[in-house]
């Protein structure tokens, strides 16, 4: 396999990085870009720890191969809260208590990222469609789907 520089847009920040065509994109951002809040969990696409937004879209980080995805832009739970202010859908986790060992809550604050920037007003049904690939076993979702609606009324109030 070929080592290769390739380049990316990381939240926003043009990135350069030496690749392994093997390498996953979950590789990537922890070990090279030191972004660890993407967690690799079940290492098979599974759990959803991994899950960042390329392109807009939900990707199992641990199961995408960086060289796929050249080019394009990748947003990681880093990226939400820059300057330490939290954003409203991870301040809606907090709040609702959705959080417990927060394995699991930067992929489920990505996937919802993704879901109220297609549907800003979704029922239960959809949220519970678009966390479908993620697994968390400590807060029994009914706090995620509080804080889900929350942070879909806190982002209604909120100029874009």
């Amino acid at each position: 396999m070929s080592t290769r520089e390739r380049g990316f847009t990381v939240n926003g920040v043009p990135r350069r990085v030496m690749l392994a065509d093997e390498q996953t994109l979950a590789e990537m951002l922890r070990e090279q870009l030191g972004l660890t809040g993407c967690k690799v969990g079940c290492d098979q696409a599974v759990c959803g720890a991994c899950t960042v937004l390329v392109d807009g879209v939900p990707v199992t980080a641990c199961a995408c191969f960086a060289a796929v995805v050249e080019g394009a832009a990748i947003e990681t739970i880093e990226g939400l809260a820059p300057r330490g202010q939290l954003d409203p859908v991870q301040q809606a986790f907090v709040e609702a208590g959705a959080v417990q060992c927060g394995f699991c809550t930067a992929g489920m604050i990505m996937s919802v990222h993704a879901l109220l920037r297609l549907h800003p007003e979704p029922d239960d049904a959809t949220i519970s469609h678009w966390l479908e690939a993620h697994v968390c076993r400590c807060t029994g979702y009914t706090a995620i789907l509080d804080a889900v609606r929350a942070a879909a009324k806190r982002m209604a109030r909120e100029p874009a």
